[in-house]
């Protein structure tokens, strides 16, 4: 039976793959680490983890995410988001595993009207997009057998999130502004659960860049609107510039990823961001 390690095994994605995980059981010993377990950046315990496992795949999906944060701890973003995924590359070459690593849109300035594809020029804006950026480029460096997959805007019915964060606000407050001028696709966390493992279940595999969301863009005050329609919320919601909400890291204008390259090389075909969200939102009220 081959081995799939999920690193980062206690957040959102983690907790997903770990959700469809018993679908597989016949096929895969599933074996689940967080940062307590294996610490991705301390190499000699890397290192000493694939020895003793020898998985078939590894799926990273731990990461330094505080992106305000990432401006002020560069060392700590780039000790995970970097670093740690460079051990990680070189424990899968040495002992022969397929690496599928997590990254994000944050890797793109944001700067244009058109959609990204997997060979548009990179350029972060922001320490957290920084970090992440290097941990594709040393992942590919170090193990032509690397898939990463670019995501955005991830959410689920597990952790911190946007829209838990919006359920939680509307059930406190009458009013809310919400910033209506940065685009880009909510994405939720089980569909990319179920992209990973429908990559792993592929007879062929493609090594490389791919992007992975749902569709079509929107912006940050269009989700808010559905999150409060699904949920049935009376809040009202005020639409924000980003100017009239500052942050300490900025935040790309639009960073709407192409699907088409996933959808070709490994049939996956992304769903609509609202039919996901109501997914979502329909779990979380019976929670």
């Amino acid at each position: 039976m081959k081995k799939i390690v999920v690193i980062g095994a206690n957040g959102q994605l983690g907790n997903c793959i770990r959700k469809i995980a018993p679908d597989f059981e016949n096929t895969y010993e599933f074996i689940f680490t967080d940062s307590q377990t294996l610490n991705i950046t301390d190499e000699s315990q890397v290192n000493s983890f694939f020895y003793d496992n020898k998985p078939d795949f590894c799926i990273n999906a731990s990461a330094y995410t505080a992106v305000d944060l990432a401006e002020t701890e560069k060392e700590k973003a780039f000790a995970v988001n970097a670093d740690g995924v460079a051990h990680l590359a070189q424990a899968c070459l040495d002992n022969k595993t397929v690496l599928i690593h997590v990254s994000t849109d944050y890797v793109f300035d944001g700067e244009t009207n058109l959609c990204y594809s997997e060979d548009d020029f990179t350029s972060p804006i922001g320490v957290y997009g920084e970090s992440k950026l290097k941990g594709e480029e040393l992942a590919l460096d170090i193990n032509l057998q690397t898939i990463i997959l670019r995501t955005s805007w991830l959410y689920s019915e597990f952790n911190k999130n946007f829209v838990k964060t919006m359920l939680n606000l509307f059930s406190q407050r009458d009013e809310l502004g919400i910033v209506a001028d940065q685009f880009g696709q909510p994405t939720n966390a089980n569909d990319l659960a179920e992209a990973i493992m429908a990559i792993i279940e592929s007879p062929k595999k493609t090594f490389g860049i791919f992007h992975f969301s749902n569709y079509p863009e929107t912006t940050w005050f269009q989700f808010a609107k559905k999150i409060a329609e699904f949920s049935k919320s009376s809040v009202k919601l005020n639409q924000l510039t980003t100017e009239q909400y500052p942050t300490p890291a900025k935040r790309p204008k639009r960073s709407t990823m192409c699907l088409d390259k996933i959808e070709e090389i490994y049939k996956i075909e992304p769903k609509h961001w609202e039919n996901s969200l109501e997914e979502c939102i329909e779990i979380l009220s019976k929670q």
